[in-house]
């Protein structure tokens, strides 16, 4: 069997964002070796994915392997795997989910702003890609476009992506979305928020290179 180890790890990150996803929705999960890519298929609950029901695919867009047909979702994920190959990005894991709070702010916002520190890790501030259907040419082109130079983006009305160096990086990565998108929601309830800089994120990842520098001289 074709990626025995990336199809196992597919149904386990699967598995593990189904429960923070929409009712009935599923959740898209691709990891990437070489010019191969593992993806979910369409059509099978993530407690009951079984590595060999993932299909393997070329990043061409070839099915070489597999029980089932790729989810709705691969024309996206395999688009974003092309580009970060041809942007030499150290990229080999895509993930996407739609919680409530990525399609609330998904739903509003053109752009979630960096309202904490630590949306330095996914590049600053989060591009929403205007609304088309998913699953289809349009919104992978959008999606391409709005992770150039970021980790994650949100779908307008879908949710949100992401992407990392392995899928343990790229569930982090979606999950700090997650948690973003909640934050920004509940600062809007007490008040308009305070956004950082570029200045203060570009410190926040200088910051991020080292751990205790020593107490602070005053």
């Amino acid at each position: 069997m074709l990626l025995e180890q990336e199809r196992r790890d597919v149904c386990l990150t699967a598995r593990s964002l189904a429960s923070g996803a929409a009712p009935g929705e599923s959740v898209t999960v691709s990891v990437r070796s070489g010019d191969l890519v593992v993806v979910t298929p369409h059509g099978v609950a993530p407690d009951q994915l079984q590595p060999a029901d993932c299909p393997v695919m070329s990043v061409d867009d070839r099915v070489l392997e597999g029980r089932h047909d790729p989810a709705a979702e691969t024309t996206l994920h395999l688009a974003v795997h092309r580009g970060a190959v041809e942007h030499g990005r150290d990229v080999t894991a895509v993930v996407n989910a739609f919680t409530a709070d990525t399609v609330a702010v998904s739903a509003v916002l053109a752009e979630l702003p960096p309202v904490h520190h630590r949306a330095a890790a996914l590049g600053g501030a989060i591009a929403v890609t205007p609304y088309t259907t998913y699953g289809t040419g349009e919104i992978s082109d959008q999606a391409v476009k709005a992770l150039k130079g970021r980790d994650a983006a949100l779908l307008a009305n879908h949710g949100g992506v992401a992407l990392g160096v392995g899928l343990e990086h790229a569930l982090e990565n979606l999950r700090l979305l997650d948690w973003l998108c909640t934050t920004y929601l509940r600062a809007r309830q007490l008040g308009e928020p305070r956004v950082l800089s570029e200045d203060e994120l570009a410190q926040v990842r200088q910051r991020d290179t080292y751990g205790w520098a020593g107490p602070d001289i005053f």
